[in-house]
């Protein structure tokens, strides 16, 4: 494949992200976290202390966003993730989001994206789909441990009622919910390590593309 688009979608915590960033890798693709574009838009807002249920202020932000500039350690805030979960549900916003984000998918050698729609919505013709999921408890006990080993306090029950209430939400919501595409692989990462998940989904990516 001269051009190859890698679609990775599934739930809070489920380990697309690392998935993602290391295929990307092995594979010299450029990869984008979508999931920042929304957080991007919510931080612009918080910083600007503008009101995250208006929905013209919010598109008008997700028009500025650079993807070059996605800082992911700052964009990572517990805060802002909370803010972006309620600006992606916005119509305009998304719409907005994945204009850009097709446009990334578009470059040549082609692209990985990450996500919650991307085999779905953004990346319908991807050539190879995966969706990433883990048991809510297991998504639970991974993001607490990411919580702990920066230094924040966090209490697993209440890391585990956050996970929760996103799945509801993002499955939830009437554009572009959280769900498989049909023709996506199903890796489920509740019992694998990053490096098992990491070769597993190498494996299907191989198999894919000698198809």
């Amino acid at each position: 494949m001269s051009h190859l688009v890698i679609a990775i979608d599934g739930p809070a915590a489920s380990g697309k992200g690392t998935l993602s960033r290391k295929l990307a890798d092995k594979l010299e693709l450029p990869h984008l976290d979508t999931g920042l574009t929304y957080r991007a838009v919510a931080h612009q807002l918080l910083q600007n202390g503008q009101p995250l249920d208006n929905e013209a202020v919010a598109v008008e932000a997700a028009r500025q966003v650079d993807l070059s500039s996605l800082d992911k350690d700052v964009l990572s805030d517990h805060a802002i993730g909370d803010a972006a979960s309620k600006v992606a549900v916005m119509p305009g916003v998304r719409k907005a989001l994945v204009e850009l984000q097709r446009v990334f998918a578009a470059q040549s050698p082609g692209a990985v994206l990450d996500g919650r729609d991307i085999g779905t919505v953004v990346c319908p013709d991807a050539d190879i789909k995966l969706f990433v999921t883990a048991y809510p408890r297991e998504r639970a006990r991974r993001r607490w441990n990411e919580m702990q080993l920066k230094g924040q306090d966090a209490d697993f029950d209440a890391v585990l009622a956050d996970i929760q209430h996103r799945d509801e939400r993002d499955m939830g919501r009437s554009d572009s919910p959280l769900k498989p595409a049909e023709d996506a692989y199903l890796l489920d990462t509740s019992e694998m390590d990053i490096e098992t998940a990491f070769r597993t989904a190498l494996d299907i990516v191989d198999k894919s593309r000698t198809a």
